[in-house]
């Protein structure tokens, strides 16, 4: 009976460490909202990096141009198109 709690628990385990690494990585990008169009907006870091960002209805806050912003984003593939590696 124990040995079986154990191993519940150990698989527990294991399923919760499995969970939290196969969550997207997070990253963050700093600096000045220039345009705000619809669910588009575009901030600027240095005079030459400039990314552009899209909201959904899950994204919390607001922006406006002219704002200091962190955005907090995530590289999440929506669609991938392969094509077979060429023979060797």
């Amino acid at each position: 009976m124990r040995k079986t709690i154990a191993m519940l628990v150990a698989l527990v385990a294991l399923l919760t460490i499995t969970a939290y690494a196969a969550a997207a990585k997070t990253y963050q990008f700093t600096g000045v909202v220039k345009t705000v169009q619809g669910d588009t907006f575009t901030v600027q870091k240095s005079a030459a990096e400039t990314w552009e960002f899209s909201k959904d209805t899950a994204t919390k806050g607001t922006v406006k141009v002219g704002d200091r912003v962190t955005v907090h984003y995530r590289m999440v593939a929506t669609d991938i198109e392969a094509n077979p590696a060429p023979k060797k």
